[in-house]
């Protein structure tokens, strides 16, 4: 049911998405009266599971939920239709419009994409404000992730800055050590401040080991609920319980709970606790799943910053939003040339991750908003068969006012879409390789 719901939102999602970026296309093709012949959602070999036709463009829905298309008349694109490229240009046709016009309808996609995705954050902040937790109210510091602890770290740290940058919440930490030219970590110590100097590699260091969570807050263990028939019910164990310690290891903070509960999958242990100051200990059996059934309080130190927005006060807040993450996702490209970075490389799988599996609109939106800037930005990059390579071959011809030749530009589109796919098949299989391999 998890897969279906993640499913159902990515395809949702990217639906709109590539509708909206084609009828950029669209848009500025009519608006100078350039023949459009097709119009669809998803790619269509061999036949289309609906179309129909008005006026001079058929609209249809393929069957290859890879993207979509428009097909313009008297443009080298995807379809390859080289047959009527050899006869003369008509003047409905992409060939027979000035450069600056066909410059406009290619980048007519990009354009709407990137717009919506400021649209998306600009509506998003108004409905919803923007909340996150204050890294600063970590009453008892951050765990780490076991690279953390091989450079210093120790639980219970507090990080306040990465260089001379002063974080607000956890996840920055990560991100800036991946993203810039990290020399330090400044923490606080139990009562003492100091740093501590960041190895040159451990960006690499970070994504070789796989985690997911760099650090989190450290939170104690205090029983919130216990689910009737599991292991913590029967072993008698009550909310507001205060857990200390799991066969005889420390587990007063939440993560060294789970790390033992999870380590015994299928056993019995022993769980130490503490009701109304009084010194417990009973054995509990822990799932095959590592579970035991209970839920934890959750801190009220850990305080939540809220900010909402007015209508017209959202604007320039979704406007700066979308334009911070847009150049934290151009600074994540550098990643790609580095060898643990191309590893991280996902397909669909990747991309149906960002949804949770139950639905939830604003988690929809943020994240269809987020592929839209990387809808609108990759396809802008300058690589033949996308939007990008024709804008390049564009460009060339304005400033030096010669056209490429159709022969080349045939074979560049080719070389295009063999690197596309290429590209394509490996991080799709990166996918599979993660799921089927990867712990």
């Amino acid at each position: 049911m998890d897969i279906f719901f993640k499913t159902v939102q990515l395809l949702l999602s990217l639906s709109i998405l590539v509708i909206l970026h084609e009828f950029g296309h669209f848009f500025f093709a009519k608006l100078f009266k350039t023949r459009v012949e097709k119009f669809y959602l998803f790619f269509n070999p061999w036949f289309s599971l609906f179309k129909y036709k008005k006026g001079e463009t058929e609209y249809g829905l393929g069957w290859l939920p890879l993207g979509g298309y428009v097909k313009i008349s008297g443009m080298i694109d995807e379809s390859m239709d080289k047959e009527v490229m050899k006869l003369p240009a008509q003047p409905w046709e992409f060939r027979a419009k000035p450069a600056w016009q066909r410059l406009l309808i290619m980048v007519g996609g990009v354009v709407v994409n990137f717009v919506t995705a400021l649209v998306i954050f600009w509506l998003v902040l108004y409905t919803w404000g923007q909340a996150y937790l204050d890294a600063d109210s970590a009453k008892y510091g951050f765990h780490y992730a076991e690279v953390a602890h091989e450079i210093g770290l120790h639980d219970g740290d507090k990080v306040t800055h990465v260089d001379t940058f002063k974080i607000k919440t956890v996840q920055d930490i990560a991100k800036h050590i991946l993203l810039e030219d990290t020399k330090d970590l400044t923490i606080v110590r139990n009562d003492s401040t100091i740093k501590i100097p960041l190895p040159v590699d451990f960006g690499q260091r970070i994504m070789a080991s796989g985690v997911k969570s760099f650090a989190d807050f450290q939170i104690p263990t205090v029983i919130d609920s216990v689910v009737l028939k599991r292991g913590a019910a029967e072993a008698g164990i009550m909310k507001g319980d205060s857990v200390i310690a799991v066969n005889g290891k420390p587990a007063i903070y939440f993560h060294q709970f789970v790390n033992e509960i999870v380590s015994n999958a299928g056993k019995d242990v022993s769980v130490e606790l503490v009701r109304n100051d009084a010194l417990m200990t009973v054995d509990v059996k822990v799932s095959k799943k590592g579970k035991i059934g209970v839920g934890n309080k959750q801190p009220s130190f850990i305080k939540v910053k809220q900010f909402e927005y007015g209508f017209w006060e959202a604007a320039p807040a979704g406007i700066k939003k979308g334009f911070n993450i847009l150049i934290d996702y151009i600074k994540q490209l550098k990643l790609i040339f580095t060898k643990e970075g191309v590893k991280q490389l996902g397909g669909f799988g990747t991309m149906g991750n960002l949804f949770p599996a139950t639905w939830n609109w604003y988690v929809f939106w943020s994240n269809t908003a987020l592929i839209s800037l990387i809808l609108a930005f990759m396809n802008i990059l300058p690589i033949p068969a996308l939007d990008g390579g024709h804008v390049l071959f564009l460009l060339y011809e304005m400033i030096t006012g010669r056209k490429p030749s159709d022969k080349f530009l045939e074979y560049a589109q080719i070389g295009g879409m063999i690197f596309l796919f290429g590209l394509l098949l490996y991080a799709n299989g990166n996918d599979i390789f993660k799921a089927f391999f990867s712990k």
